[in-house]
């Protein structure tokens, strides 16, 4: 007998479909490509959006308009991969209002070409700068190594596209980002760079801070996408514990009924057993009785328990023949809108970024990726809008810590990060959050929403705009940025700053596990040290401006959820997350940055394991973390001593090692220990 799989109910939003996201204008443009196309005439343009809000489209009218009206010689479109090509293909844009069509000459589309990308493609790069032709389609690599053999002047008064951008980084081993660099240097041409994630999963910075201040930016969020469908109306996404292998479990996650993408692991997981055919055929012999393989597109025909005929894509077969003769079945445009086309794909690596499969309900992954940003890219491909699709989710299967087990660190390890990927997507599929400060001179905004008493000048009011799926939120004592760059942080980065927090390892597991753990040590010292990290330009007032906002929109996150968790209420769209906020702003009488900096922003994610994780794993998760607990380093002692003079200007006293409060005392430790290691200096 199996062990019963382990839920952790981590997020479930519900929205409005109010249809708004996939209506369009007099042009044929939808909101977000609408939006993009307003900021036309930037040199520099970084649109964040969600996969199928329609960023290839909209680069279609940017592209188009520069091309015409802006004196740019021709358009270069570099995308990661070569099925992701098809994206930019022929458009018959005057046919929905707008003035031009999209076009690419065939030979043009490098996608599509033979050959390999540092072949014959880079000499058609060559031919094409040359050619009086207007729009390059390529893959990354190609493009890399046509700047390699030509330099960046070559480009010069053209337009470069970048797909995916979230592949590109600042480290200097990422040979994209050196050539990115190298353009912006120059300043000869002009750049829009797209992407569903603006994270990366190693949390390497995409862009140099000086770089990424060059860029303006189009930002539409994933709430505004889904709460504009049509059909879908509910997103859920749950992480699974098993113990024995996957594959014998996987129907008690995996229901036949809904059109599902199933990533099996990586081979070098632990929870692969290390043959992917046999995987496969495993999950085939339990969907039910094989019927055969389908000539016309080499799709597994399967007879399920209930007599109906399941079309499953294999895409893992190693014979290269038929997993192109599958992989141009699921291509096939005349079969995009055909529901029946095809039930389940089973992939390891293909089918992430840029597949388009409308249909697809549920994501099923096995084992942890191999980061955030490909788990958020998986998530993509289940929340696209369909007829008759009202539910789409997002399950993680893990094999469940076991200390008999060899791999024990790196199950803890991954489990860490399944909790770090879910924190992170309730961050990303929640409302923006926009922060004042409480002062006497505050009052109500146009288009916000203050609850049934509406706005009250003597408290700290929570708005809410429905139509742009807006938080207004007053907290007393929060810092306000001063420059430029730190208010667009605060605005629109919040997200890529908590990223790069919760894929902390070492912050993860002290927040779930260690119980002397001081909130404020996570709050304060460690999301501190992660500002000074990614933003070392901003002045310390900023950065601790930057610090508060993302404490506070990661802690709200949590609260929201735990209250609207524990309400017995029937919700309508997304009104439990709201009503949470709300509630807890009005639960604590006066919502100030120092009760917010108190909250452990792991508290909820540590409650939810503790319900679905057998006590025993949790034992042993808990001093596995415990032994990895590091001491005092001097960087957080000198951070602790730098809050303990902020602390000593506000109350007229250093803290005191013997106070009841664990903070104080901590801050106290931070400098004693900097006081012993002068002591110890001193004396040689």
């Amino acid at each position: 007998m199996t062990n019963p799989i382990r839920s952790v109910p981590s997020v479930s939003v519900t929205y409005a479909r109010n249809g708004s996201s996939t209506r369009a204008n007099e042009l044929g443009m939808r909101p977000m490509q609408e939006r993009a196309f307003e900021k036309r005439g930037e040199q520099y343009l970084l649109i964040k959006s969600p996969p199928a809000s329609g960023k290839s489209r909209a680069l279609m009218f940017i592209a188009l308009d520069k091309l015409t009206n802006q004196g740019l010689k021709q358009a270069i479109i570099v995308v990661p991969e070569k099925s992701i090509g098809s994206s930019f293909a022929d458009e018959p844009l005057t046919k929905f209002g707008f003035w031009a069509d999209w076009h690419v000459e065939p030979k043009w589309n490098l996608c599509n070409a033979p050959g390999s990308d540092n072949g014959g493609k880079v000499g058609s790069v060559a031919a094409f700068l040359k050619s009086s032709d207007k729009v390059l389609v390529c893959t990354h690599a190609t493009f890399r190594f046509a700047v390699d053999k030509f330099g960046v002047e070559a480009f010069d008064d053209r337009l470069i596209a970048i797909d995916e951008f979230h592949h590109v980084s600042e480290n200097p081993d990422n040979k994209l980002g050196q050539h990115l660099g190298q353009f912006i240097a120059r300043d000869r041409v002009n750049v829009v760079a797209m992407t569903g994630s603006y994270f990366r999963g190693d949390a390497d910075n995409v862009l140099a801070p000086e770089d990424e201040a060059k860029f303006d930016n189009v930002t539409y969020t994933y709430y505004e996408q889904l709460n504009g469908y049509e059909h879908l109306k509910q997103l859920d996404i749950g992480y699974f514990f098993y113990a024995g292998a996957y594959s014998d479990d996987i129907l008690k996650v995996l229901d036949p009924a809904e059109k599902t993408i199933v990533h099996i692991p990586n081979v070098n997981s632990r929870e692969s057993t290390k043959d992917k055919i046999k995987e496969v055929e495993h999950i085939i012999e339990e969907l039910g009785e094989w019927q055969g393989t389908d000539p016309a597109t080499g799709f597994q025909m399967v007879k399920s328990a209930d007599g109906r005929i399941l079309r499953i894509a294999d895409l893992v077969d190693d014979d290269p023949a038929k997993r192109e003769h599958v992989s141009a079945a699921l291509k096939d445009p005349a079969q995009k809108n055909n529901r029946d086309h095809v039930d389940i794909i089973i992939a390891l690596g293909m089918a992430k970024e840029g597949f388009d499969w409308i249909w697809c309900e549920h994501a099923l992954t096995v084992g942890y990726r191999s980061s955030l940003t490909e788990i958020v890219q998986i998530i993509g491909r289940a929340t696209r809008d369909a007829p008759g699709k009202s539910r789409a989710r997002f399950s993680n299967l893990i094999a469940q810590p076991d200390a008999t087990d060899e791999a024990v660190n790196e199950a803890v390890n991954d489990t860490l990060k399944a909790i770090a990927a879910s924190l992170l997507m309730e961050q990303v599929l929640a409302p923006r959050f926009e922060f004042k400060p409480k002062n006497p001179s505050s009052g109500p905004a146009p288009g916000f929403d203050y609850g049934e008493e509406g706005y009250k000048p003597d408290q700290c009011n929570v708005g809410f705009n429905h139509d742009s799926g807006q938080f207004q939120i007053e907290i007393k004592g929060l810092a306000e940025p001063k420059s430029k760059e730190a208010t667009r942080i605060c605005q629109q980065d919040l997200n890529e700053v908590i990223a790069a927090f919760v894929q902390d390892r070492n912050t993860v597991g002290r927040g779930l596990f260690d119980e002397e753990m001081v909130p404020e040590e996570l709050t304060q010292v460690r999301m501190g040290k992660i500002i000074k990290d990614r933003y070392p330009e901003l002045d310390e007032a900023d950065q601790e401006a930057v610090r508060q906002h993302a404490v506070a929109a990661l802690n709200l996150t949590q609260k929201a959820k735990e209250l609207a968790i524990a309400s017995d209420d029937e919700p309508g769209p997304n009104t439990a997350f709201v009503q949470g906020v709300r509630k807890f702003a009005m639960d604590v009488r006066e919502l100030d940055i120092d009760l917010i900096d108190r909250i452990n922003p792991f508290g909820e994610a540590r409650a939810i394991l503790a319900k679905t994780m057998s006590e025993e794993s949790l034992k042993q998760v808990q001093a596995i973390i415990n032994a990895r607990k590091i001491s005092l380093t001097v960087e957080d002692a000198r951070e602790l001593a730098k809050r303990a003079l902020k602390f000593k200007q506000e109350r007229g006293r250093l803290p005191d090692i013997t106070a009841a409060d664990p903070w104080e005392k901590r801050m106290a430790e931070g400098v004693a220990f900097l006081a012993r290691m002068k002591a110890e200096a001193a004396r040689g």
